[in-house]
């Protein structure tokens, strides 16, 4: 072979096996190879000796990387910054004048320093909304000292206006714990205690101090149950942006009466959900037991069920003695009024799914059917054969995968509530037969309030005029002084009840 005009650049086989064996591949050494590579040499010697195998290798490798042509760095210049966990910057954000306005609020305060009375004016010079007021307060440092002043407020605001760029990212920001990026049941006290404090429509709640935990826990319970959609027990900013939890927060100004608010705030709400633990918990510690549980609505639900809400498949804090709290309660009672929900199709599916492997199974469904079974058989109503009853319930959810049930077809059967009520709650499963199921689908999509809404309405008119009615029978007692029924009743029951009593009787 000749090899005198033959250069490194001309030979781009040689080259492409001295690359692959300085890589390290040594496998590639054909016959071929060699002689190409002896005659190498010999050109070498020729002008002064040959050169080691390893500067041979080294020389003709870093010829062949040098003749590879340059990967442009312009690609990845040209794709625009498309992620923004703290909002989107703006673009025109005027920090200084914003600060101004700050300054010029605090101006107004003695010695510059704002109590938490006066926040309000500061939430509104931030640009916030009113109830902002108390995360302000607190995330600069005024739950330590009693005030804020205006050095440190602004030192706070400016950093958050340059790394928070928008409501979400600001409002987690001031509630989460230093270093966190999410929200935990603990973080939102501080908020909720305020809200409770200042709010006119809550004014009848000061007096009555002991239930103000109470009504926090409830509102509580309910912004993770509608907004922490993940189940992790911490709201992150993703989960806080696609909720509408921000917005009932800046209605709060608006509205005076807090049960016009009733995905989060009603204090309705509060009162029936209260009410009906408070009937379970026979001892009052805030805390149920299985059997305890069982009487809920007449017993409707089937025992199967109610241990498996008590398997820890949707509780978070049992105690050691296996008992419910009143903070799962709320998760409890809300799911069982409405089923269409995505969190209570959630909760229902985790406690139908014994195995956990995400698919309702023939065996599952008939676990729960045995007892529905013996029930009806008691009530003398001969009840339907299994696989009639499977044949209906697969005809109603339709699911993608012939014999499995899975969380997605629940979800778009639009009809969940019909299909849980059959394998648990005896009662409704009796409504659900006595009805038309294609009148039922038409009803649930021309539906304007849930069901959970009104299922709360028309319980709180109940207990309502059972207490009016209880509290009227109390007056009449002659043995019984007015203000003695006055504390009864107040250390029974939210005040809302004495305030509508009292007014009534007058």
């Amino acid at each position: 072979m000749r090899m005198k005009e033959l250069s490194l650049r001309q030979d781009p086989d040689l080259r492409k096996e001295l690359a692959l064996l300085a890589r390290g591949c040594d496998f590639v050494l054909p016959s071929r190879f060699k002689k190409r590579l002896r005659a190498f040499h010999a050109e070498q010697g020729q002008a002064g000796g040959p050169l080691p195998i390893q500067d041979c290798v080294f020389i003709l490798y870093s010829a062949q990387v040098k003749s590879e042509a340059p990967v442009p760095t312009a690609l990845s210049e040209s794709i625009p910054k498309f992620y923004f966990p703290r909002g989107r910057p703006k673009a025109n954000l005027n920090i200084d004048g914003l600060i101004a306005k700050i300054e010029k609020i605090f101006s107004q305060f003695p010695n510059e320093r704002a109590t938490i009375e006066d926040m309000g004016k500061v939430a509104k010079a931030c640009e916030c909304p009113l109830y902002w007021k108390a995360p302000l307060f607190n995330s600069a440092g005024g739950d330590r000292t009693g005030f804020v002043s205006v050095h440190k407020f602004v030192a706070m605001w400016r950093k958050m206006l340059q790394t928070c760029h928008d409501d979400v990212s600001k409002f987690v920001h001031l509630l989460a714990k230093p270093g966190c990026n999410y929200l935990e049941q603990e973080d939102f006290i501080p908020f909720l205690q305020d809200v409770v404090n200042s709010h006119a429509g809550l004014a009848f709640l000061k007096e009555a101090s002991d239930f103000h935990s109470r009504y926090i826990t409830t509102v509580a319970q309910r912004i993770f149950y509608n907004v922490n959609r993940s189940w992790s027990g911490r709201i992150s900013c993703s989960e806080l942006r696609k909720s509408s939890f921000l917005q009932n927060v800046a209605l709060l100004e608006q509205e005076e009466d807090v049960n016009q608010l009733t995905e989060f705030f009603s204090y309705e709400h509060f009162y029936v959900i209260y009410c009906k633990f408070w009937e379970l918990d026979t001892d009052h510690d805030l805390y149920i037991d299985q059997r305890d549980l069982a009487r809920h609505n007449d017993q409707a639900i089937s025992h199967k069920m109610i241990e498996r809400i008590f398997s820890g498949t949707v509780t978070r804090r049992l105690r050691k003695d296996g008992r419910l709290s009143y903070a799962d309660f709320v998760w409890f009672l809300i799911s069982e009024e409405d089923k269409k929900t995505d969190t209570s199709i959630e909760y229902w599916f985790r406690c139908m799914d014994l195995d956990g492997d995400g698919v309702l199974s023939m065996y599952e469904l008939e676990y729960f059917y045995e007892e529905q079974c013996v029930k009806l058989e008691t009530m003398a109503i001969e009840p339907l054969p299994f696989e009639d009853c499977l044949c209906q319930m697969l005809d109603l959810v339709k699911p993608e995968v012939e014999g499995k049930i899975t969380l997605r077809d629940l979800k778009q059967c639009k009809l969940s509530h019909i299909f849980y009520d059959t394998f648990f709650n005896i009662e409704k499963y009796l409504d659900h037969e006595q009805k038309d199921p294609f009148s039922v689908e038409a009803e649930t999509e021309g539906q304007e309030i849930s069901d959970w809404e009104k299922y709360a309405a028309e319980e709180y008119d109940i207990l309502v005029a059972e207490e009016t009615t209880t509290d009227q029978q109390l007056f009449q007692n002659q043995s019984l002084p007015q203000h003695s029924v006055e504390l009864f009743t107040i250390s029974i029951f939210p005040p809302v009840v004495v305030v509508l009593t009292c007014s009534s009787l007058e």
